[in-house]
């Protein structure tokens, strides 16, 4: 039988100190409740002008830290997603200073969308014709890092965090190094769409109900997050330009396929070459950008 957590306790800020409000056991699956990242501050009747009245220093809020028992630093925290139902409504925006175009657009602006869970897409008034498939996810999980004191939930980071992985949806895995005692695991920036980049700086931003199977790996230590999907393996880069991003996504690969797959670093080079794909995941949440790399499993006969 699932835990449950409800979305009345969150926080917004990595702290290592942050005492969890759920302790579990590796196995245990748990349902979680995830406010949208405005944390109310929009709502379904606001407009242009609640953007700037939105209080930037509540994003994200996030539902958590799960203690997960005999997690311990070196370990890698196994996170299966078992489901993300979104709720039935959601908002993007463009606000001042913010966004890949930051000195482009600098107004503020707001669409409301409307989620029909049943027929599987988004609309909004303000782009009619157009119809957004849904495709839920959480733009925030992650642990904190060990360094003390309290750290912005913007950038992501070798904890995850904000990395805003449109891959991760029901039915993936995503893999994060622990730092902490517990690991201390927190949820939220659930997103009911998004392209990859998210160059607004918003997806379809929503509240959801998120369903997790959280497990210990005791014998595989990693330095970044990774993930896995029903197609592909998957790595991260981080960087604070995309050629340095790229760099580090490429070399996470390399060094997946030889550890986990046996290859050479030759041959794991040339395979990235013929058969990885490299795409931008965001560039808008500074100061660190990610790009992630995946590779099929289904060119892999071991």
């Amino acid at each position: 039988m699932a835990r449950s957590l409800s979305k009345e306790k969150t926080h917004n800020k990595w702290d290592k100190d942050l005492p969890p409000i759920l302790s579990i056991a590796p196995g245990d699956v748990v349902e979680i409740e995830t406010r949208e990242s405005s944390d109310g501050d929009i709502t379904p009747s606001s407009i242009n002008e609640d953007v700037e009245k939105s209080d930037v220093n509540k994003v994200h809020p996030l539902t958590g830290p799960i203690y997960i028992d005999g997690a311990k630093p070196r370990d890698t925290l196994e996170v299966k997603i078992i489901d993300v139902e979104p709720d039935v409504w959601g908002w993007s925006c463009i606000t001042r200073g913010l966004g890949y175009l930051k000195d482009s657009f600098r107004d503020p602006y707001l669409v409301l969308w409307k989620i029909d869970k049943k027929e599987g897409y988004a609309y909004s008034e303000a782009l009619q014709g157009i119809r957004i498939p849904l495709n839920p996810f959480c733009g925030v999980m992650g642990v904190p890092l060990p360094e003390p004191g309290k750290h912005s939930t913007f950038p992501p980071s070798e904890a995850g965090g904000n990395m805003d992985v449109k891959y991760l949806t029901a039915g993936s895995t995503l893999y994060l190094p622990v730092f902490v005692d517990g690991a201390l695991f927190s949820v939220g920036d659930a997103h009911a769409a998004m392209g990859d980049g998210e160059v607004c700086i918003t997806a379809i931003e929503t509240s959801a109900r998120v369903t997790l199977k959280f497990d210990l790996k005791k014998n595989w230590r990693i330095s970044a997050p990774c993930f896995e999907t029903r197609e592909y393996y998957g790595v991260i880069g981080l960087g604070k330009t995309l050629d340095e991003a790229m760099k580090k996504a490429l070399e996470h690969m390399i060094h997946f396929l030889v550890e986990q797959k046996g290859l050479t670093s030759r041959n794991a080079y040339v395979l990235c070459s013929v058969a990885a794909d490299f795409r931008i995941c965001e560039v808008v949440d500074e100061p660190n950008l990610l790009i992630s790399g995946l590779i099929p499993k289904s060119i892999f006969s071991f």
